[in-house]
């Protein structure tokens, strides 16, 4: 799971005639990578069905992707399986939502297109997945533990996505960890008790750094938020909620 600028860099260099050890010290890639590469020189930029968006370069749908990692830092999670080096991506959707549980499948399937998403029901939710060596790639996030009990941050080329696609990462993670609801207020008035509604979006998340990724880019849209308590942001503004409506609305 090596960068396409790594790969190329260490076959430059085993061209050149530097011996594995050197290649090694200067990029940091396994000699018994490097030996393999050695052998067979067309490995190192290899094309075909495990086609990884950062090892190999291929080419993927980035607006997808910065929904799916919306998806991913709300309700995802990456395992190990018990195949070497094979790990299972799952997005755990509501079966209160199926649009949400087709579109997760859409958003992986257009990521990953090489891959078969599947689908593994549990008690009131469908956990949406796909298998490969390269998920820790695509989500850099991935390690030991729960989210929230570890440092969440995007790393260049992400947040890079993020920047571009800022509607689709927002929607994504309020499809996840968030919802758009009425909220009902009451008044109380000589005349009797009146009662208010209005729309609000609100999203939860345990984590601060995933609150912050999620603020920050409501920042960059120039939409209102405010911290309710440790774990829930609301937009209530009817601007906010109006802008918001454009490109989220409702879970269906």
């Amino acid at each position: 799971m090596h960068a396409p600028e790594t790969r190329q860099l260490a076959q430059r260099l085993l061209s050149s005639g530097l011996t594995v050890a050197e290649v090694h010290r200067q990029t940091g890639v396994p000699p018994s990578t490097l030996g393999y590469w050695r052998k067979y020189p067309g490995k190192a930029t290899a094309t075909g069905r495990s086609q990884c968006p950062r090892c190999h370069g291929r080419e993927f749908d980035m607006r997808e992707y910065a929904y799916l990692l919306g998806l991913y830092l709300g309700d995802g999670h990456i395992a190990k399986t018990h195949r070497e080096s094979v790990y299972r991506l799952e997005i755990t959707c509501a079966d209160a939502w199926p649009g949400l549980i087709d579109r997760a499948a859409e958003a992986i399937a257009k990521v990953m297109p090489e891959h078969m998403v599947g689908r593994r029901q549990s008690r009131g939710c469908t956990n949406v997945g796909v298998y490969s060596k390269h998920l820790p790639c695509l989500f850099p996030q991935h390690g030991p533990g729960r989210k929230h009990e570890r440092k969440i941050a995007l790393v260049t080329w992400q947040q890079e996505i993020v920047d571009e696609f800022t509607e689709e990462f927002v929607r994504g993670l309020i499809h996840s960890d968030g919802c758009r609801s009425i909220n009902r207020i009451r008044r109380q008035f000589k005349s009797g008790d009146r009662w208010y509604e209005y729309p609000r979006y609100n999203f939860t998340n345990v984590s601060l750094d995933i609150q912050r990724l999620f603020t920050d880019a409501l920042d960059r849209l120039g939409i209102a938020w405010a911290q309710m308590n440790k774990k829930n942001i609301s937009v209530a503004k009817r601007e906010a909620v109006a802008r918001l409506d454009e490109f989220v609305g409702p879970k269906y």
